[in-house]
């Protein structure tokens, strides 16, 4: 009988440094690296210490050099390829080669331009193939600065802080009492409908709202005007003077007297309602 001898494995290991290139083999793929890292530093030993990089501060072209430096050049052909709208493909060509040793070529087609490069890895191919195209997209004119109008805002004025006891007289006491909260940067008034009772052309309303822990109540004929009073209610109750009533409701519905003895525009109530200002 015949005996085979089982073929030893060896691997294979490329190492790039800068623009060298070093293959190391071994039996195990640490001992493949540790023989490409030696072939790397005895060729590099004696190589000059590259100068030190520019500083901060340097002119913008050094600036912008710096920074492709710092990206791949697949990177930089998509980047180039996007600011000026052309289409960019990277496609595999040719592989060839036994399973170990394989070579690859990549083109790179960017608008125009086309450029191919060869490696023992499609990686390596498509990276060469890159580094050649952008040798002819460096030839390219600059692309003309557009400079982008400068938006200008106009500054919200600062809400009024200082609410005194006139703040906001003339407006609705509702929208007034809001904007008194909001200049104050404190919650929204709450308002809630607690009952509604009467006949039905003569119903009776009664809503709450809620400012912090005030708690103040107003009726009326209709929800709206059962949250206007409840509003008129809480202001009075927070010390603001008695809303003006507005001359187009003065002329219709009458002047109605608050409990302080001042003029409040709201309408006269119904002979089964009446208004009142609770939790004062």
């Amino acid at each position: 009988s015949r005996y085979h001898c089982p073929v030893p494995k060896i691997f294979y290991v490329q190492l790039t440094v800068g623009n060298s290139e070093f293959f190391g083999e071994g039996k195990t793929r640490q001992a493949a690296r540790h023989n490409a890292a030696m072939k790397a530093l005895q060729a590099l030993q004696n190589e000059p210490i590259p100068e030190k990089l520019p500083q901060n501060g340097e002119t913008g072209k050094e600036s912008e050099e710096d920074k492709d430096a710092n990206k791949s050049e697949i990177s930089v052909v998509f980047e180039i390829a996007l600011k000026r709208n052309i289409p960019v493909t990277f496609e595999v060509i040719k592989e060839s080669g036994p399973p170990h040793m394989k070579s690859f070529v990549t083109r790179v087609t960017v608008g125009e331009f086309t450029a191919e490069g060869e490696g023992n890895s499609k990686k390596l191919s498509k990276k060469r193939a890159a580094m050649a195209v952008l040798q002819e997209l460096k030839k390219l004119p600059p692309l003309p600065v557009i400079e982008k109008p400068k938006l200008y805002f106009k500054k919200r004025p600062k809400t009024i802080l200082k609410t005194g006891p006139e703040y906001g007289q003339g407006m609705n006491p509702i929208s007034r009492l809001a904007q008194i909260q909001q200049a104050k940067k404190e919650k929204e008034p709450e308002y809630v409908l607690l009952s509604e009772r009467g006949m039905p052309r003569r119903r009776e309303f009664v809503m709450q709202v809620k400012v912090g822990n005030d708690i103040t109540t107003g009726t009326g004929p209709n929800k709206k005007i059962a949250k206007r009073n409840a509003a008129e209610a809480m202001l009075l109750q927070l010390g603001y003077k008695a809303s003006t009533p507005l001359q187009d409701q003065t002329e219709k519905l009458g002047e109605n007297k608050s409990w302080n003895g001042q003029n409040v525009g709201f309408p006269e109530p119904t002979s089964n309602s009446k208004y009142c200002f609770l939790n004062l």
